[in-house]
């Protein structure tokens, strides 16, 4: 099993959630962040005033999928959150030992 954290912009959200429910993920985990990477964040006008954002917001989508899900899943995040544009995000897949469903005690696959 691996475990799928993406981060992009935020109106991309909607699109990468069907994405992944379209090739059979089925629960995932979203949280609202802020960050920079090579953008290093704008400038902004207020009131007449100008100054800099240094985080600018993203969403962060975390999963668990099967690994034969995993280059599907992955395509289909990037095919969903590109836009072309500096600030895309970044995917990071990493290895998970073991899930277990509080519930039911379920454990690994069969949790997820």
């Amino acid at each position: 099993m691996k475990k799928i954290e993406a981060i992009f912009k935020p109106f991309k959200l909607d699109e990468v959630r069907e994405a992944l429910s379209e090739i059979g993920v089925s629960g995932l985990t979203v949280t609202e962040v802020k960050g920079f990477g090579r953008q290093k964040g704008h400038t902004e006008l207020y009131r007449g005033a100008e100054y800099v954002v240094d985080f600018l917001p993203k969403v962060k989508v975390e999963v668990v999928v099967p690994d034969n899900l995993l280059d599907g899943a992955i395509d289909a995040i990037i095919k969903a959150a590109r836009t072309g544009k500096i600030g895309d995000g970044k995917i990071f897949v990493t290895s998970v030992d073991q899930v277990i469903r509080i519930r039911t005690g379920e454990t690994d696959e069969a949790a997820i």
